[in-house]
């Protein structure tokens, strides 16, 4: 799948901002910046990973800097960095 550079969310308090970008090197390369990141780190990790390849993209960079974001807005920011750099509809059938 043909990725081009994306992001979605901001940076107020209670979101993430997700940068997605193409890359050479193999599977999901995901860097986080979160204040939260010793508690929660690892399960931010994982929605942005799991949803990522829920929408087919497996191979992309991704640099994620939270606000305190819970895993329904996590997954809302992901998808719609997904959808700009794909360019897939996951909201159409």
């Amino acid at each position: 799948m043909e990725l081009k550079t994306s992001t979605a969310g901001t940076m107020e308090s209670g979101d993430i901002m997700i940068q997605i970008a193409p890359t050479d090197r193999p599977g999901l390369n995901v860097e986080l910046q979160s204040s939260v990141e010793y508690q929660f780190g690892d399960q931010i990790r994982q929605v942005i990973t799991d949803t990522l390849t829920s929408l087919g993209v497996t191979q992309a960079d991704v640099h994620a800097t939270d606000k305190g974001a819970l895993d329904c807005t996590i997954r809302a920011r992901v998808t719609a960095a997904a959808v700009r750099a794909t360019g897939k509809d996951v909201w159409k059938d």
